[in-house]
């Protein structure tokens, strides 16, 4: 297959621009890593005006898909897990063209998982986890039992997801094979919501303490990114200056549900301060220590 595609991958290796040129092959009839296509042709590019260029093919009765990425594009995908295929490819593909080792180095960096990398991916897998598990609690509380479960599910894929990034991996498009083998409790967690014979309120009631425990023993090594960054000044945070802050920009969305939660597991203090307005005050965020 890689000689058919040669001449197209040859056409953009010959550009200087091209940091490198990985190939995935499909390895089994249904395939959500390479989208059920043949073959991917995953091209790293400098920049470019397109910074995801995608082209497909058709060759011989098989299908092939080509993506063209800058390496800013490429970079945020990484940092955010918001591709998480391309993630994959990387990691997986085999090269057939790279620049003074840009692929093989980059390979390197996805391996050793740098702690700045780790500690942003688990704050937004964490943030979404917080949010998702507040709305089944409340769902549940609401007598909205298949919604709370809905929402649960989603809670377990969050909680999956920060455990494996906890143990220095990328999650993967499979997410649940890598938690089998990586952190069985809570592949467990999903079988017995899933699979158990109880009503769908019994689930999701016993589910709710087994997820709040779960974040309960996570929540400041979860979090250490927020809170880092809180600590890097002694004056207290109003919350648009967290929000706007550009190393938040990734999970902002889910900020304020993470913030109220780190305040009642007392990592994060509410400091209030005047107004013009008698008995309304602002509120303020400091770390508790602080």
């Amino acid at each position: 297959m890689e000689d058919l595609l040669r001449p197209i991958y040859q056409e953009r290796a010959s550009q200087a621009d091209t940091l490198g040129i990985l190939l995935i092959e499909k390895t089994k009839p249904i395939s959500p890593v390479t989208d059920n296509f043949d073959v991917i042709l995953f091209i790293i590019v400098k920049q470019a005006d397109d910074p995801w260029f995608v082209k497909h093919y058709e060759f011989e009765n098989k299908s092939a898909a080509m993506h063209v990425v800058s390496e800013e594009k490429l970079q945020h995908w990484i940092e955010t897990s918001s591709y998480r295929r391309a993630v994959e490819w990387v990691i997986n593909g085999s090269i057939v063209f790279e620049r003074n080792e840009y692929v093989s180095d980059l390979k390197e960096e996805l391996r050793s998982f740098p702690t700045p990398t780790r500690d942003l991916k688990k704050a937004i897998e964490f943030a979404k986890l917080i949010r998702s598990y507040t709305e089944s609690k409340d769902l549940f509380e609401a007598g909205q039992h298949l919604d709370a479960f809905s929402r649960m599910v989603h809670s377990l894929h969050y909680l999956a997801r920060l455990a494996i990034i906890e143990k220095g991996f990328h999650p993967e498009v499979t997410v649940w094979n890598q938690v089998k083998k990586i952190e069985p409790e809570i592949y467990k967690f999903y079988e017995e919501l899933i699979m158990s014979k109880e009503t769908t309120e019994k689930r999701v009631q016993l589910m709710t303490l087994a997820v709040e425990h779960a974040i309960s023993i996570r929540a400041s090594t979860s979090a250490k990114h927020l809170l880092n960054l809180m600590g890097e000044r002694r004056e207290p945070w109003s919350f648009g200056e967290l929000k706007t802050h550009p190393e938040i920009k990734e999970y902002a969305l889910d900020l304020s549900s993470m913030i109220e939660y780190l305040v009642e597991k007392e990592l994060v203090e509410v400091i209030l301060q005047d107004t013009k307005g008698v008995f309304i005050y602002h509120r303020m965020y400091k770390l508790s220590n602080v």
